[in-house]
């Protein structure tokens, strides 16, 4: 059985379709300059204040079940159906890789609470953690609404990743290679596959390492990549993983971990519709 034959999942090229949003986009205005904010934290402590205008994830979200706390695996879609699915065809497939990489790399283990389809989803944000991939634009909304939260609307996310010196880059106006966990020297479906464009719901794709360590890394892991707003930091706001938004069509922003993209906070991705899922798609929620 083909990787076909386990969902029917649209191709996503990993240099493709990048486009920038700078054109459209106008910077949230202010509510009033932060010497004249009040001193009381507006923001939950897992989010940070922007501008006084909203508030937005410190780090990307990894998902978990609201109702035993229990962390689902980063490594599969959170539907219980195609996951057992993708571990039992991956599984199978391993033996007859045409790469070493692909032979040897162990498939991730499943929680089996995870398979029992009474899980409820919620996105969580803190440091330190792999952030979960494969996540839809349906799922991502429901994740952020269970915790309390929304999706991002684009204007915020990129108001957001742009800091407070409103700078195409969370570090600065210029594109600097390593600042951010982007554009790296290797692409996760090349090394186990040996084609960039093939296997991109293999749930081992985001444990591949290159040369320099892990592609995907944990959040806030790099720390050069901070969006600042006055004491506090939104991380990785580009790269690691692509991030939903509240798209009616579908999209995602900010570059992952392999996308050879130097758009900083204006990279978007608008082509594939929010039922859309693979290995590089996480997301961060607003309040």
């Amino acid at each position: 059985m083909g990787e076909a034959d386990v969902a029917p999942r649209l191709l996503y090229l990993p240099d493709g379709d990048d486009v920038a949003y700078g054109s459209e986009f106008v910077p949230i205005e202010r509510e009033r300059p932060a010497e004249l904010r009040p001193k009381a934290k507006l923001c939950p402590p897992d989010m940070v204040d922007v501008a006084g205008s909203f508030c937005i994830d410190r780090y990307e979200a990894h998902l978990l079940d609201s109702k035993s706390g229990k962390a689902l695996s980063p490594y599969y879609p959170p539907e219980p159906g195609l996951a057992r699915r993708l571990r039992d065809h991956w599984a199978r497939e391993q033996a007859s890789a045409d790469g070493q990489l692909g032979r040897e790399l162990e498939i991730p283990q499943l929680p089996e609470f995870q398979l029992s389809g009474n899980v409820a989803l919620i996105a969580v944000s803190s440091g330190n953690v792999v952030p979960s991939g494969y996540v839809d634009g349906l799922v991502a909304e429901s994740a952020c609404k269970n915790a309390g939260k929304r999706l991002c609307k684009p204007s915020e996310w990129v108001t957001a990743c742009r800091g407070e010196k409103n700078q195409q880059f969370p570090y600065g106006d210029k594109y600097v290679q390593g600042a951010c966990n982007v554009f790296r020297e290797a692409h996760p479906a090349q090394l186990l596959h040996g084609n960039a464009s093939e296997g991109h719901l293999d749930p081992r794709l985001n444990l591949v390492a290159s040369g320099t360590g892990p592609l995907l890394r944990l959040t806030g892991e790099t720390r050069t990549c901070r969006s600042a707003w006055g004491n506090d930091a939104v991380f990785d706001m580009v790269g690691n993983l692509d991030e939903w938004v509240d798209d009616e069509n579908g999209a995602f922003h900010g570059g992952f971990y392999a996308r050879s993209t130097k758009l900083g906070c204006d990279a978007r991705i608008s082509s594939h519709p929010r039922p859309y899922e693979d290995y590089s798609l996480g997301v961060r929620c607003c309040k």
